[in-house]
């Protein structure tokens, strides 16, 4: 099990003092298939920090082209999360029944019998293939997965390409108001930020492994087999933690590094969530108080740019 804490590493280091770290970890814990969690936490912390320094020493790309790119994918992502069930039934055929989120049932796949097809595709696909791309580096396919959730969005011609699901049924993202695909501020903003990647060199890109996507199958798999969606509280919570822990990651790599990359995404998530509640006040969840949410989206901002300055001081007075 300690191999897995060598996975905050990045490779250039674990393969370099990797078994050194895992002997010493067999000597100080002898018997011990895990250290306790204090001693994890530090070193998760440690390898989030190598990784941080690794990516600022990389000169093979300037640092707000990268941080548009984590931008990107982090509104990738937060498209998908209200279509994880909802992805995972229409790969594996599996009729969710009365789990189904809220849009119109009758002729929901392709192969489903009735009258009419409400659709052919779920609008999940888009976001996801938008993600795909986008870890592998290659915006060009992004762009047209991101211009097609502005038109399914913008228009009512897509109804049975894609159906009504994010237009008129709920969608929701994260602990502010829900966002259907009608809002188009979500789709837009990663359509502009797909077209400024494509824009650049492909090879000035970072590309991520597949192994990337293992946390997107793990909860398309938890959200499908256990019918969660995304307007239960419990989702919300969830994905609350998730976000914390990306906060407090990003926070770890700017103090590391001093460098504003990680603003960036930061700051593109808060104002899209932050335009949602505030132009549909009445649509606020509620799992967690207006106040609170709105602290935990705006005050990450100047925490991060100050603890960035802070760092870059300090490196100049050493």
């Amino acid at each position: 099990m300690n191999r897995l804490l060598l996975a905050a590493y990045p490779e250039p280091y674990r393969s370099r003092q990797g078994d050194e770290l895992l002997a010493c970890l067999a000597e100080a814990y002898p018997g011990r298939s895990w250290p306790p969690p204090r001693e994890a936490a530090a070193l998760v912390r440690a390898g989030v920090q190598a990784r941080a320094r690794a990516v600022a020493d990389d000169t093979g790309r300037p640092w707000w082209l990268d941080g548009i790119h984590l931008a990107a994918l982090a509104l990738a992502a937060l498209a998908l999360v209200p279509y994880l069930q909802d992805v995972w039934h229409w790969a594996l055929r599996i009729d969710p029944g009365q789990h189904a989120i809220a849009f119109r049932f009758s002729g929901w796949y392709p192969w489903a019998e009735g009258p009419t097809q409400t659709r052919l595709l779920p609008y999940g696909l888009l976001p996801l293939a938008c993600l795909i791309a986008l870890l592998r580096g290659r915006p060009w396919i992004a762009l047209p997965a991101a211009a097609a959730m502005i038109w399914a969005g913008a228009t009512s011609h897509g109804r049975i390409l894609f159906g009504d699901e994010g237009k008129a049924g709920l969608s929701y993202y994260g602990l502010g108001a829900p966002i259907t695909a009608r809002d188009l501020v979500l789709s837009g903003t990663l359509c502009a930020a797909c077209a400024v990647l494509a824009l650049c060199r492909s090879s000035r890109l970072r590309r991520r492994s597949y192994g990337w996507l293992a946390p997107v199958v793990l909860a398309m798999f938890m959200a499908g087999s256990l019918h969660i969606i995304s307007v239960s509280p419990a989702f919300q919570r969830g994905l609350f933690v998730l976000e914390a822990t990306a906060l407090l990651g990003a926070w770890v790599a700017t103090a590391a590094t001093g460098d504003h990359r990680w603003l960036i995404p930061v700051a593109v998530v808060a104002v899209v969530r932050t335009q949602a509640i505030v132009v549909q006040p009445e649509g606020f969840m509620r799992s967690f108080p207006e106040l609170v949410v709105l602290l935990l989206l705006i005050a990450p901002l100047p925490a991060l740019a100050v603890t960035a300055q802070r760092r870059q001081g300090r490196a100049l007075a050493e």
